[in-house]
C-alpha cells in the first residue's frame, strides 16, 4: 500500500532527489520554500516531488523521483495525480515544468496532460559543471511543459 503525505523540505531524502536532478547545489536552491511530497511504502520512503510557488496561481514542479527498485510500479504515476489534485484543490491553475527533451521523463508528464509550450536550447550543457546522459545521449535542450488546471 503506498502513501502520500506533504513534509517539511527537510524531510526530504536527498537520495531520491537525486534520482530526477543530479546536482545537490542546485537541488539546495529550491528546496527549503518549496511544497514537499513523499510517497511511503511501508512507512519508506520510495518516491518524492517537490514544487515551488512562482505566482498566485501557478507551481513549478522542480523534481519528481521514485527510487530506481520501485520504478515503473505506479508509484510516480500516483505522486503525479496526488500532486496535480492537491494544487488544484489550493486553488492553483497551472503547473509548468522542465524536462528533457525525449525519454520517458516527457511521455510520463504528456500522459498526466501536459503540454509543451518552449524549449530552452543548451539548458543543461549550460546550468551543470557534468554531462547528463540518458539512454546513452548527452541532454542539452530543456523542454518547458505546462498543464492548466
Amino acid at each position: 500500500m503506498l502513501n502520500i503525505v506533504a513534509v517539511s523540505p527537510s524531510e526530504m531524502p536527498m537520495h531520491l532527489l537525486l534520482e530526477a536532478d543530479p546536482s545537490e547545489d542546485s537541488i539546495n536552491k529550491y528546496i527549503n520554500t518549496s511544497l514537499c511530497y513523499l510517497v511511503l511504502k511501508s512507512d519508506e520512503p520510495i518516491g518524492a516531488c517537490v514544487l515551488g510557488q512562482t505566482d498566485d496561481a501557478t507551481l513549478e514542479l522542480y523534481n519528481i523521483a521514485v527510487s530506481p527498485s520501485c520504478q515503473n510500479q505506479g508509484a510516480g504515476t500516483k505522486l503525479l495525480r496526488h500532486v496535480i489534485e492537491d494544487a488544484r484543490a489550493k486553488g492553483f491553475r497551472r503547473i509548468e515544468l522542465g524536462t528533457g527533451t525525449f525519454g520517458y521523463q516527457l511521455a510520463f508528464y504528456q500522459r498526466a496532460g501536459f503540454r509543451v509550450e518552449d524549449v530552452i536550447k543548451n539548458h543543461f550543457t549550460d546550468n551543470y559543471a557534468e554531462p547528463i546522459f540518458e539512454s546513452g545521449i548527452q541532454l542539452r535542450d530543456m523542454l518547458r511543459l505546462a498543464l492548466l488546471l
